[in-house]
């Protein structure tokens, strides 16, 4: 220390004298503290407030005011399940008056139409009959059969067939007294040029299927009515049309009865493999199909099924195939738009493929068909000697039949109630008119058509052909032929 005031000395000059400074007292003496440059210095700075210690009395705080809360009868904290269910992108079970549910970000929810609720109401069923040249005749018995007030129908005759049978056929329509009066019967008067095992027989099919649903000019939803049926000329129904609403009321409506396989053995090699182009797509007169040497292997991004060309198909199963929210309903037009034959694999692949119908389908076609054993190209005409085992079938449709066939009057007379020439197959909406004095003629200029107008028509009159019916709908949704039959892939098994 001598050394360090030195040295100051001599840096800052000579040293002032030192002032006297009296000697302590005995009794406090202490121990001589080492001269340090910090004794030295001036009066030590604050050190600065450690702040954990006061955040550790902030949680203290917070964790009692708590635990005084939750004691409180008044307060109650949020489930588990409800705070845990925040953290997802799900959407939280809230109260009605809570906010509003976000609209559903995928379109095709937003687009498909609900299940339809059970109806208390009867079935309305909308049929299209399709012809070409020499077919009007049929096609007008045919209608007259099926007749209902409450249906609806869609008469198309292909291009073959000449203008002057589409004018006949819709002047017909329009001067039949029960026809003319329900205005339920429309007639194509732009027609479509078919060519026999082209796809132009499904477009044709999906155009009359488009004109139902869009009603009387009033849009989707403009037609009332539950199934849609696909007939021919050579067609004819089995039972009366209240029989089939007898039975079919007790049905889903979301049942499509449509006969199918994914088996389609030698018709993926003669069908789905051969490129074919439908001349009836572009050109104005009918042609042979065109057959490319090209072929193409079967699809992966689908399964293929096959079965008849004839369908009893729901309604929201119609407006997925028109619409197509999805876009698989187009994706397979544009396939089998070179598919031969493809009106017998076009709807039972989409049906199939799409994950909201594979489960409504019922297999079969409800058509009593006389095929050769292997099938033939096409089934035999039925005829009087069909009879036992036509009726023994107990389905409602049966072809094909050539005009006029003694058969056919069999079938009026003993099946759907005595119908007589030109006049509508009778029902319980017309003998309800007939029993309220409502008279007419027919077209044959006589006096006793119980059917000239219509009287009630909700109401029913179920004849033997209900229970016939009702005896094959059982059977085809039993526990061994429903589910088992739907949609099964034949080669995954």
């Amino acid at each position: 220390m001598l050394a360090v005031a030195r040295r100051t000395h001599k840096e800052h000059g000579p040293a002032l004298p030192a002032s006297p400074v009296p000697a302590p007292a005995p009794a406090l003496l202490q121990p001589p503290t080492p001269l340090t440059m910090e004794a030295a210095a001036p009066c030590p700075r604050a050190h600065p407030v450690d702040l954990r210690w006061l955040l550790s009395v902030a949680a203290g705080g917070l964790f009692a005011l708590l635990l005084l809360l939750a004691t409180s009868p008044s307060f109650q904290l949020p489930s588990s399940s409800a705070a845990t269910s925040r953290l997802f992108l799900t959407p939280a079970s809230r109260s009605s008056s809570a906010r509003p549910a976000l609209p559903p970000l995928f379109v095709e929810p937003a687009l498909s139409r609900p299940p339809p609720p059970p109806a208390a109401s009867l079935p309305r069923f909308a049929y299209v009959i399709s012809g070409s040249a020499g077919d009007a005749g049929m096609m007008r018995r045919c209608l007259l059969a099926l007749y209902h007030p409450r249906n609806r129908y869609v008469l198309h005759l292909d291009a073959q067939a000449p203008d002057a049978d589409r004018a006949d056929l819709a002047a017909f329509v329009a001067a039949h007294p029960v026809l003319a009066a329900a205005g339920n019967v429309k007639v194509v008067e732009k027609a479509n040029l078919v060519t026999y095992r082209g796809p132009t027989m499904v477009t044709t099919t999906l155009h009359a299927a488009a004109l139902l649903l869009w009603g009387d000019g009033r849009g989707r939803g403009g037609a009332d009515w539950d199934w849609f049926i696909n007939l021919s000329a050579s067609d004819y129904p089995l039972v009366t049309q209240d029989d089939l609403m007898h039975v079919f009321s007790k049905l889903p409506r979301d049942l499509n009865f449509i006969d199918h396989t994914s088996n389609i053995s030698w018709k993926a090699f003669a069908r789905a493999m051969p490129v074919i182009v439908d001349p009836a797509l572009y050109m104005k007169t009918k042609g042979d199909l065109v057959w490319m040497p090209e072929r193409r292997s079967l699809p992966t991004a689908f399964k293929l099924f096959t079965g008849s060309a004839w369908m009893v198909l729901s309604r929201p199963f119609v407006e997925y195939l028109i619409w197509g929210w999805d876009n698989l309903p187009r994706t397979l037009l544009m396939y089998y738009a070179n598919f031969i034959s493809s009106p017998e694999g076009y709807f039972h692949t989409v049906a199939c493929n799409a994950d909201k119908f594979r489960n409504t389908t019922v297999n079969s076609d409800l058509h009593f068909i006389s095929w050769d054993n292997p099938p033939m190209q096409h089934p035999h005409y039925l005829t009087v000697a069909d009879w036992d085992r036509m009726v023994a079938s107990d389905a409602p449709f049966a072809r094909k039949f050539l005009r006029d066939d003694p058969v056919l009057d069999r079938i009026d007379a003993e099946i759907l109630g005595g119908r007589g020439p030109g006049m509508v197959a009778p029902g319980g909406w017309c003998q309800a008119a007939a029993a309220a004095g409502a008279g007419g003629e027919n077209s044959n200029g006589t006096d006793d058509d119980p059917c000239a107008a219509v009287g009630n028509a909700a109401f029913l009159r179920p004849g033997p052909g209900a229970e016939r019916l009702q005896r094959l709908v059982t059977s085809l949704l039993s526990e061994e032929n429903f589910r088992p039959r739907q949609c099964v892939v034949e080669d995954e098994k």
